[in-house]
């Protein structure tokens, strides 16, 4: 499970690094940002499955699309969100009878 930890925040990092390149190019940043932003929401889809790897990709889709809010580390938000802040139900103990 860590190893799938880590190579999801890995992956997210340079999603998001790749994103936030586009910021840095003159003139064509946006309009590669009209290709990025499908592109990047299917990779969250994909890295992120269930209700929330979908409310996740619409929010990364809105993100690349608008501009100037490419600095937004979203991959990475996602991946703290799933691992660190999301609180895991927790667990009840289960009481077995044994009899003789």
């Amino acid at each position: 499970m860590t190893n799938q930890k880590n190579k999801l925040l890995r992956k997210g990092i340079l999603m998001d690094l790749l994103g936030m390149a586009t910021l840095f190019i003159p003139f064509a940043g946006p309009f590669i940002d009209l290709l990025w932003a499908p592109f990047a929401a299917s990779q969250m889809n994909k890295m992120y499955s269930g209700k929330q790897g979908k409310i996740a990709s619409v929010i990364v889709f809105v993100e690349e699309i608008m501009p100037g809010l490419d600095f937004i580390p979203t991959f990475t938000l996602m991946w703290l969100y799933t691992f660190v802040w999301k609180k895991q139900p927790e667990m009840q103990p289960i009481t077995v009878e044994v009899e003789d």
